[in-house]
């Protein structure tokens, strides 16, 4: 059989665009379905294919989007948590990013297209080592409690999602207090490979306008 007649028709994105499935607020792609609702979260999780932006809850417009990235900033940077990054692909739902409130969930090239629509640019992609060791350790650590982030929050470094019933909450503080440190000694190495491959979990971005 020839190559020609077993080569795999490839569907272009823009075909998946409907109701369900709204554009991209920053490059009009359309979004899929990731996570589902989940406490704290205002709706379920979608993401673009094309650049990597999560968006939580319903459809978001450009403006929205911006107004997001800008709250980000740090200085004369924007600080990002990375939906990109490998702590978000190994821990989905418990993904130590997902805080409650958040509703962009940016990648360096989202934030890149985005600002691109007020003609500025990013000069600089910089992992930034320690928030992402944080975030990696606060996700693995999310693979065994029943509520999320409870370490971070505990340290004032993030929102924590906690578990419903008094007991679970408790069982999370002492089970936060039991794994942190070989949660840490896994997080360490496996953020450090992650910055390697350019999949920090945070990361630090120059913008200047052109």
């Amino acid at each position: 059989m020839s190559a020609e007649r077993t080569r795999v028709p490839v569907v272009p994105l823009e075909a998946g665009a409907s109701p369900e499935n709204p554009p991209c607020p920053a490059c009009g792609e359309p979004l899929f379905g990731w996570i589902d609702a989940r406490p704290a979260l205002s709706g379920p999780v979608s993401r673009c294919e094309s650049c990597g932006l999560g968006v939580v809850g319903k459809a978001a417009g450009l403006e929205e989007a911006l107004a997001a990235l800008d709250r980000e900033r740090d200085g004369e940077a924007i600080r990002i948590a990375n939906r990109a990054g490998f702590s978000a692909w190994i821990g989905g739902a418990g993904w130590a990013g997902l805080e409650p409130g958040r509703r962009f969930l940016f990648t360096p090239e989202s934030a890149r297209r985005l600002v691109a629509n007020r003609d500025q640019v990013i000069t600089g992609v910089r992992w930034s080592p320690g928030r992402g060791i944080a975030t990696m350790w606060q996700t693995v650590l999310n693979g065994f409690t029943f509520g999320r982030n409870v370490a971070l929050a505990a340290l004032g470094r993030a929102a924590a999602v906690p578990a419903k019933r008094p007991w679970q909450r408790r069982l999370d503080a002492l089970i936060t207090v039991v794994v942190a440190i070989p949660a840490l000694l896994v997080a360490g190495p496996l953020e450090l490979l992650a910055a390697t491959l350019g999949r920090g979990s945070t990361t630090t971005l120059r913008v200047e306008l052109l």
